[in-house]
């Protein structure tokens, strides 16, 4: 389970702190959904739990235990939007062991099996991809480390509605084995799968009803 308490991002630079006060429990296997505007501190959240930014004050634990920048690096998976756009591996097998020359075949295998694209080959290029396999390799990329924490910004980002119902068919069989954290601006595709959900506004947490989200939406048309 995920505890934040009284978790703080004030950069020096800022007049006022980009999140405030954050307290969430994301209990292990389930799909936790942040809803939020661009500029809402989002991604910054996701940042710092891949201990990829330091929060300023308050407690990050996963569990019982007290967690690190080091520790969240080892915890969570981050993966961001449009991570295609990061790709730097000219196979798909490059891209996988990018920075884990390590990671046997097995590992690559199942990593590819959960990801539901076990049928592609290694060798060709993640950029000849579909959008939607592309954000697969993306998640694989991550699941190949063994996250505890699957951290995901925007996953369903300028996919198309097949792409998008796919993509979220397969975050859902993933929270039988991960714990999820997922940010974005468009909770539509992703409310039917999310367990808990929050909306996050100026730093602001707030825990919300998934059901009252959904008639907010559909009252703002």
């Amino acid at each position: 389970m995920l505890y934040l308490r009284n978790l703080i991002y004030h950069p020096t630079v800022c007049p006022e702190a980009i999140l405030k006060n954050i307290n969430l429990d994301l209990p292990s296997q389930k799909l936790g959904l942040i809803v939020g505007r661009s500029g809402s501190g989002k991604s910054t959240l996701l940042e710092i739990l891949a201990g990829l930014a330091e929060r300023t004050s308050g407690d990050i634990r996963w569990r019982e235990q007290e967690l690190t920048s080091e520790h969240l690096q080892q915890l969570g998976g981050l993966v961001f939007q449009f991570p295609e756009r990061h790709f730097c591996g000219s196979t798909i097998l490059e891209e996988l062991r990018l920075g884990h020359p390590e990671i046997g075949k097995e590992q690559i295998s199942q990593a590819m099996m959960e990801v539901g694209l076990a049928h592609l080959p290694l060798h060709a290029s993640p950029h000849a991809l579909s959008g939607g396999q592309q954000r697969r390799i993306a998640l694989a990329v991550q699941l190949i480390r063994q996250p505890h924490l699957l951290l995901l910004d925007e996953p369903t980002a300028g996919l198309d509605w097949s792409m998008r119902r796919q993509l979220v068919s397969l975050l859902n069989k993933l929270k039988g084995h991960w714990t999820l954290l997922v940010v974005t601006h468009d909770p539509s595709d992703l409310l039917n799968i999310a367990d808990c959900c929050w909306t996050l506004n100026h730093g602001d947490l707030q825990a919300i009803d998934p059901a009252k989200l959904e008639v907010k939406d559909t009252n703002h048309g």
